[in-house]
């Protein structure tokens, strides 16, 4: 009975909620057909971390979104900028009841997340859906923008993230040679990262190689210690998804502590180094990109090009 209560009271919602919704003005095409949209939505949801990213960056502050796959509850970078906002579950966990009672007039999420759930989100506003998550990031910032009225505000964000990748590239001169190795540690489960992955992707837009158990356009692997020199590289870089139980953690110090590991020669020259998690793989948005170059520019001792 409690169940059947809760779809009819969200249903009902729905419907108030349409009722309430102003006029569509806007076919977007995405991944789940055509969708009417508002002209200038005031109050979007973003059931993905990256569509909270490409909102904020064009000034937009979403009434509700998906809790940040780390933080408490969204990532450090972009906390300050979201203390107002509701938190609707996680991206693969999207709270329908308090969705609803927000009264969106524009949802943004991701077919690889929230395909079985559309018919449900498109019943409470107009649902606009990106087709991959991964590697796919600037494309579905065009898209979610493109959805919020200010394509043209993402567009500009999106070039000057591309002529600065052009100016970082430039100053790596040679260096840009080197083959960049990258392991992500997680709790009992270690990764070789391939190129068909956020970091992977800004990588080669810098001009990087990897190396060749590496050089593959696909996500990642999960692999086993006697695998461990296939992080050999001329730089490797890693990073841990600690979720604040220490399983992370543990499984990066027992790794980095093996034998093979530090018998590795880009271990024994000390061009091993530890990034956030957050910023290279799992926030996947603009100011994530943006803050990731950041990084290589320390990491190389460049100038700042921001």
């Amino acid at each position: 009975m409690k169940s059947r209560s809760v779809v009819s009271g969200i249903a009902l919602l729905s419907a108030l909620v349409l009722a309430a919704a102003p006029v569509s003005a806007r076919e977007i095409t995405h991944a789940m057909g055509v969708t009417d949209v508002p002209d200038h939505p005031q109050r979007i949801v973003v059931l993905t971390n990256e569509g909270t990213e490409a909102l904020l960056s064009v000034g937009i502050t979403p009434v509700g979104a998906v809790k940040s796959w780390l933080g408490d509850p969204w990532y450090d970078h972009i906390a300050s900028e979201m203390a107002d906002v509701t938190v609707l579950g996680e991206e693969s966990a999207v709270n329908l009841e308090v969705l609803v009672s927000l009264e969106p007039d524009l949802i943004l999420g991701n077919k690889q997340r929230h395909e079985a759930i559309y018919e449900q989100l498109s019943a409470i506003a107009p649902t606009v859906i990106s087709e991959r998550l991964r590697g796919d990031w600037k494309i579905n910032m065009a898209l979610y923008t493109d959805a919020a009225g200010v394509g043209a505000e993402g567009k500009a964000q999106l070039e000057a993230f591309d002529a600065r990748v052009a100016a970082v590239s430039e100053a790596l001169g040679s260096a840009r040679e080197e083959q960049i190795s990258i392991a992500r540690f997680m709790a009992a489960q270690t990764r070789i990262m391939f190129k068909d992955s956020f970091s992977g992707l800004i990588l080669s837009e810098l001009g990087f190689h990897r190396p060749a158990s590496q050089d593959k356009d696909e996500f990642a692997e999960e692999i086993t210690k006697e695998r461990i020199p296939e992080f050999e590289g001329d730089r490797l870089i890693y990073f841990t998804y600690e979720t604040g139980n220490g399983e992370g953690e543990t499984q990066a110090a027992d790794w980095l502590a093996d034998p093979l590991w530090q018998n590795l020669a880009v271990v024994k020259s000390g061009k091993v180094h530890a990034v956030s998690d957050a910023i290279w793989n799992t926030a996947g948005g603009i100011i994530a990109a943006n803050l990731l170059l950041d990084d290589v520019e320390a990491i190389y001792g460049l100038a700042t090009t921001r």
